[in-house]
């Protein structure tokens, strides 16, 4: 069957986001049901053509267990990222977890950068601007939106 193993030992809350341009963290609670001795391991694959890799710094919780991961250098490509979670116990046969995310709508993106103010006396008033946040995939400057907030002191 395709979802064998102990109802309710998959991990659960499975979320990630990706920071700072190529950093991603990933984290998942344990199954309700998972035995104490179930540790977890995650797998991952950015792109179709991309071999499955396995997490390579895992955040551990108490017990030692694996509860998330911490990725490095990760590019953002146009295919979903598909991710895999299973577990492994002494006495009981733990479910898998899986999911495919598109890594561009988990990106907390940067500032933007070189941010200027220039005013003048004129009814013209002020001249912001400012150069798009740095990203790993964003080739098209068009598709940033911005909002300003002026505070009139």
């Amino acid at each position: 069957p395709l979802f064998a193993g102990m109802n309710g030992s998959a991990i659960e809350n499975f979320s990630c986001v990706i920071y700072n341009v190529s950093l991603m963290n990933c984290t998942w609670q344990a199954g309700r049901d998972a035995p104490g001795d179930t540790q977890y391991f995650l797998y991952w694959k950015n792109s179709k053509d991309d071999n499955e890799m396995e997490c390579e710094l895992y955040i551990k919780g108490e017990n030692g267990r694996n509860t998330g991961c911490r990725f490095k250098n990760v590019r953002i490509q146009d295919d979903e990222a598909y991710f895999l979670v299973n577990g492994s116990s002494n006495g009981s046969v733990i479910q898998f977890y899986d999911e495919y995310i598109q890594l561009y709508n988990i990106e907390i993106l940067t500032p933007p950068l070189n941010v200027t103010v220039n005013c003048t006396g004129d009814p013209a008033g002020c001249i912001i601007t400012w150069q798009p946040p740095l990203t790993s995939h964003m080739k098209n400057e068009g598709c940033f939106q911005y909002e300003i907030s002026i505070k009139n002191k």
